[in-house]
């Protein structure tokens, strides 16, 4: 029987006080919305990144001493292990959609897997994302799924995450393509039909804080996590249109045209590379027999009920707008 919301929050919090929980890359986008709920439920967050002065925003949100930073360097082992020294749980949420996709997305997210065995740790979660396969013909769905594998052999416990696109106040995607309607009187949009399953970004680190929480319920599965909407790319890009109030005019680019376009992905500023060209090639949704949010107990966010309060910086008088979608 599925939790209930105020179940798993109450179990969460117990679980996790005092916990030393690492975060590799947990000043980021994802990162930032689960620190903040462990900080919340009394654990101790460690942030490992390249760069920790850039989550010094963090401190705050939790107690004296009740948030760590510390450099870290995926691509080597001692820095690792480093790091992660004295870990009860570690969570890895380090992805990039362009670049050397085997050091990071392989190499790289072994490496943390073989750290967080060695250190003792009884959980470790490993973000991913829908569309993982080693068999992709994208090389972020490939190494994507080819790191699943990697971590699932240091670490056979781990939890996998796989979220369709995130959206929240700060996302690279639909904020993106606000922008863009809100400067451009015409938006050109390429594979108009692929599916998309937007998750909200405080839901997803609801459901790494869960598998932290209860290993034994959660440790040695995949899940995949998606939003209560499936919207084409066509449509999606017409509802951020409405939400900000514009009107532009939608083109919607034959494959002969956006193949065209993804071959100059090499050139700096293109919108597309021939990578995320094939990726776009599949939808993004939840597989029809995998387990969701859920399983965690809970209930999926509509984009139309929190998006509109940060889109309103688009609209042509910003919050002033006598014009503001609910």
């Amino acid at each position: 029987m599925e939790r209930s919301d105020a179940q798993s929050r109450a179990g969460n919090e117990t679980a996790m006080q005092d916990k030393l929980v690492t975060l590799i890359g947990g000043g980021g986008f994802l990162g930032r919305y689960v620190a903040q709920q462990l900080l919340q439920q009394g654990a101790r967050v460690r942030i490992a990144q390249r760069d920790p002065r850039a989550a010094e925003f963090l401190r705050p949100l939790g107690g004296l001493g009740q948030t760590q930073f510390v450099a870290v360097d995926i691509a080597k082992p001692d820095s690792l292990a480093r790091a992660l020294q004295g870990s009860d749980a570690v969570v890895n949420l380090v992805g990039i959609l362009s670049g050397d996709f085997q050091a990071i997305q392989v190499d790289g997210a072994r490496n943390v897997a073989a750290a967080a065995a060695a250190t003792g740790a009884s959980a470790l979660v490993h973000v991913s994302a829908i569309g993982a396969d080693p068999a992709s013909a994208s090389n972020y769905g490939r190494t994507k799924g080819e790191g699943e594998a990697a971590v699932r052999a240091a670490f056979p416990v781990a939890t996998i995450l796989r979220p369709s696109i995130v959206f929240g106040r700060e996302d690279q995607f639909v904020n993106r393509f606000a922008g863009l309607i809100a400067r451009a009187p015409a938006v050109p949009v390429l594979r108009t039909a692929t599916r998309f399953q937007p998750v909200y970004v405080a839901d997803v680190a609801s459901a790494v804080c869960a598998s932290l929480a209860d290993p034994a319920a959660f440790g040695g599965k995949i899940f995949e996590l998606g939003g209560p909407d499936i919207l084409s790319m066509g449509a999606l890009i017409r509802w951020i249109a409405q939400a900000i109030g514009r009107h532009p005019a939608i083109i919607e680019l034959p494959d002969s045209i956006g193949g065209l376009i993804a071959m100059m992905g090499f050139l700096p500023g293109a919108p597309i590379t021939q990578d995320q060209w094939r990726m776009l090639q599949s939808d993004n949704v939840v597989a029809p027999s995998a387990e969701g949010l859920g399983a965690f107990g809970i209930m999926p966010t509509p984009l139309a009920s929190v998006a509109p309060s940060w889109l309103v910086r688009y609209r042509r008088h910003g919050r002033f707008s006598s014009d503001v979608t609910g």
